[in-house]
């Protein structure tokens, strides 16, 4: 299954905002390596590399003077893979859309809402907030196939998250969250069911403002757990990996911005070991 959402690296996801805005994303994300994650599929010598063209839009908005924020994704990605299927030499090509993402946040601590007039008026605090994550499963998914773009399941991940202001220029991130998972009553190869423990997730980002709408990111996400099971026989797949990367967002205009990013496997004890280049344009409508 072509899946990286537990893998994320999102720096700033708990940042102040103005309220009553809504920003569209267009993004473009290239992955190459180990990047099918299910380490249970007879699947060796692993090569791939999937280009996903994604769509999205965030509304900020106030709950109980709260500033709270809803985004929602929908990626269309293309996948090569290679590599040995029972010893044999096997490649496939996919195309279809991925599963769907939507997010909700609220941050309860240093952000009162405050619309754009507001916000341009105020300073830069700590901030603490929650979310929760909800993977839709959407994506193309064909039971009697070894590599899918779809997961055929739900998934739900709470998350808190602490941007703690060290000055106006320097902040630091910390999250700490878990994903939960609905089964897979369609597994491979197409009569056996998988279920797979929780996935716990911790990100540390530490980032500069150049100016309020400029600023760069030294991105880590460590997650551990997640062992599966596939027709309630336990594999050995207990994920205790890390993921390091960078981050950069610059403005084009006064109400759009540009963001890139790459990242990579750092310590990899088992599943995907990949190197991820993102970017995204983001246009604001207050």
């Amino acid at each position: 299954m072509v899946n990286v959402s537990a893998q994320d690296l999102d720096p700033r996801a708990y940042a102040r905002v103005p309220v009553d805005v809504t920003v569209l994303i267009a993004g473009f994300n290239y992955s190459y390596g180990s990047v099918i994650l299910d380490p249970t599929l007879p699947i060796k010598d692993l090569e791939a590399t999937v280009e996903s063209p994604l769509l999205g839009i965030a509304r900020t908005f106030s709950l109980f003077g709260l500033t709270s924020q809803a985004y929602f994704v929908l990626p269309y990605p293309w996948a090569q893979a290679s590599g040995k299927v029972f010893g044999e030499d096997s490649s496939i090509t996919r195309s279809g859309f991925g599963d769907t993402r939507f997010r909700v946040s609220v941050l309860f601590l240093g952000a009162p809402a405050a619309t754009v007039e507001e916000f341009a008026k105020s300073s830069p605090q700590t901030v603490l907030g929650v979310s929760l994550t909800v993977t839709a499963p959407t994506g193309q998914f064909f039971n009697d196939k070894l590599i899918n773009l779809g997961t055929n399941r739900w998934s739900f991940k709470p998350e808190i998250g602490l941007s703690y202001m060290v000055s106006e220029q320097w902040f630091v991130d910390l999250y700490a969250g878990a994903w939960f998972f609905t089964d897979n009553n369609s597994f491979y190869t197409g009569n056996s069911v998988r279920i797979q423990d929780p996935l716990l997730t911790f990100q540390t980002h530490v980032s500069y403002n150049f100016n309020r709408l400029m600023w760069a990111a030294i991105d880590l996400t460590y997650y551990t757990g997640g062992q599966s099971s596939v027709n309630d026989v336990y594999n050995d797949d207990r994920q205790n990996n890390s993921r390091v990367g960078a981050t950069f967002n610059f403005p084009v205009s006064r109400v759009s911005a540009i963001k890139l990013a790459y990242s990579t496997g750092a310590i990899i004890r088992i599943g995907g070991n990949f190197s991820t280049i993102s970017v995204a344009w983001q246009m604001a409508f207050f």
